[in-house]
């Protein structure tokens, strides 16, 4: 959904959603997000064993901060070589729904009931059972993570 804050607009994805892939490997986007993926999108591989799908204008702002990360960092060019070469273009059919390659769903030890997460301005795709495991242990550390948090003056 786009979203109008500070003088300008933004994408603001939020909640979570279970859907099955298909047999061929088709993911059905929340009727709720396909209007803002609409002009295309780009699946890659996330962290945490997830996947990112990213709205093409969201993409590009992507893009540019891995382009401003500095060459001469080991660290700098893994990343980016994780994000890029990763990176496929896809775009919704009719039905709102799009093949995510098989190299990702392994990736992601996707197979049949994906996780849609709507985290701002990225969809996160998690397996089912990861997500599980994921959501319950940040629950647990979740006093934790607050505190640290607001160390940071969040």
């Amino acid at each position: 959904m786009l979203w109008q804050g500070n003088n300008r607009l933004f994408f603001m994805f939020i909640g979570e959603y279970h859907h099955n892939i298909d047999e061929k490997g088709r993911l059905a986007v929340p009727a709720k997000f396909r209007q803002d993926l609409a002009q295309g999108a780009v699946v890659t591989r996330g962290l945490d064993s997830s996947l990112f799908l990213l709205p093409w204008e969201e993409w590009g702002k992507f893009t540019d901060k891995l382009s401003d990360l500095p060459l001469g960092r080991a660290s700098s060019r893994a990343f980016t070589r994780l994000m890029l070469a990763g990176a496929m273009e896809v775009k919704l059919d009719k039905q709102g729904r799009f093949v995510i390659p098989d190299y990702l769903r392994k990736y992601a030890g996707i197979s049949k009931t994906a996780v849609i997460v709507g985290v701002n301005s990225r969809i996160e795709l998690w397996d089912k059972s990861a997500w599980e495991t994921y959501t319950s242990q940040t629950e647990e550390d979740a006093n934790e993570i607050a505190e640290q948090l607001g160390e940071l003056g969040i």
